[in-house]
């Protein structure tokens, strides 16, 4: 087999500039006017891309607070994708969700009381929402036996997506500590939230909820005085459409957060930010982000799905298959320098041996920039190349050796 290189696109006629960017790994855009933020840790990457653009102690543990929640969220999104629930299913509300319980007290709730029921829809409202410490304990303990044991089911999914220095003592986000995460770990959890979920994922957009099932008093009284999102960005910019925030004494206040704007999407996180409640927190992560959208850009070359090239195959029931790319391939520059010297390329072993099944990996992509390497990514089979039959493999030999 011959392996080739072939260059797929061509962009030309722009100034050079010093930086590297690797595809879905650890590195950063340099930009004229770098960001300041007073928050102790600050993360911000394109969606697509994957690129790292703002980074301040990113890779520092700390605490969550409700933040946390997501990892919460991510469980339970697992389990309605495997059928194993639905968004009527109700759980029951047990002892340690009562409100009546000091700890929910000073809490972020939904207002529970023990043995009521609950469905997983309102759960999720009411987590995103009301970032209810009571509704991630009857997650837990509806689906691990004890908030305990889903601690272990929690670490068990962030190491499964990437997560590798996050701890949980927790479901809720309440001191504890054995809570810590990192903003680049938020950063990782928010994409997967965003990726795998796409029909889950709009909930995280709802500005309001009012939950309807209150058995007592004095939570119907509570219930009609805590409807609004404590995600502020959602209503004070353009695109934003998710994701959580925390606030605790120990750990200041912090966001995760996630903006569409112009088909473009960028996730930030901002954590152990000490401004004057959530309006300040979300005037933040909103000056954040847009000065990123203003001053970069990214170029999406291909999607998963999209023909990148077609890879000749030996033996094959079609003389060709599809290569494709599992994620979208993608760059982020600075906006001021654009995509000067710029080029795409991918690689294979000509032919490729069949048979071939969709999704192997047959061959690479890699974006240059004046030479340089700054993306690169797998290509995969778009669909099956079954092998041909024994005498249709022996004729094809004869061809080649007689020259026809």
């Amino acid at each position: 087999m011959l392996a080739r290189w072939f260059l797929i696109d061509n962009i030309p006629n722009m100034k050079k500039k010093l930086f590297t960017i690797l595809l879905m790994l650890v590195c950063g855009v340099a930009n004229a006017t770098e960001f300041k933020t007073k928050a102790k840790s600050a993360f911000l990457i394109d969606f697509d891309s994957g690129t790292e653009i703002f980074a301040k102690a990113a890779d520092t543990l700390m605490p969550p607070s409700s933040m946390i929640k997501l990892m919460t969220l991510a469980v339970l999104f697992d389990e309605l994708k495997a059928g194993n629930i639905t968004m009527d299913t109700r759980f029951p509300v047990g002892e340690n969700a009562d409100f009546n319980k000091p700890e929910w007290y000073p809490a972020s709730k939904i207002c529970l009381v023990a043995g009521q029921t609950i469905t997983v829809r309102d759960l999720i409202l009411g987590l995103i929402v009301l970032s209810g410490g009571d509704a991630s304990v009857v997650v837990a303990e509806k689906l691990a036996g004890s908030e305990n044991e889903f601690t272990t089911m929690m670490e068990k999914k962030a190491r499964s997506i990437g997560m590798e220095q996050s701890t949980f003592g927790n479901a809720s986000g309440l001191p504890n500590p054995n809570n810590l995460m990192t903003s680049r770990e938020l950063a990782i959890l928010a994409q997967h939230l965003i990726a795998d979920y796409p029909d889950i994922y709009p909930m995280f957009a709802t500005k309001r909820f009012e939950f309807k099932e209150h058995k007592s008093d004095w939570c119907r009284e509570w219930g009609r005085t805590h409807t609004v999102n404590y995600n502020k960005l959602l209503f004070n910019m353009r695109g934003a459409d998710g994701l959580k925030t925390g606030h605790t004494s120990e750990g200041g206040y912090g966001m995760v957060a996630s903006a569409q704007v112009g088909g473009r999407r960028l996730i930030g996180v901002i954590n152990g930010f000490n401004g004057k409640g959530h309006d300040a927190l979300a005037g933040e992560m909103k000056k954040l982000l847009e000065h990123e959208f203003s001053t970069t850009m990214n170029k999406v070359f291909y999607r998963p799905g999209d023909v990148v090239t077609e890879i000749p195959v030996w033996y094959g029931r079609q003389e060709k298959v599809a290569a494709t790319v599992t994620k979208p391939f993608a760059i982020t520059v600075d906006k001021q320098d654009g995509l000067g010297g710029v080029r795409v390329l991918v690689r294979y072993d000509e032919p490729l041996n069949a048979p071939i099944n969709a999704g192997d990996e047959i061959g690479q992509i890699v974006a240059e920039q004046n030479g340089n390497v700054i993306a690169r990514a797998p290509i995969v089979a778009k669909e099956r190349v079954g092998k041909k039959q024994f005498i249709a493999r022996a004729i094809e030999n004869i061809k080649v050796i007689f020259g026809f």
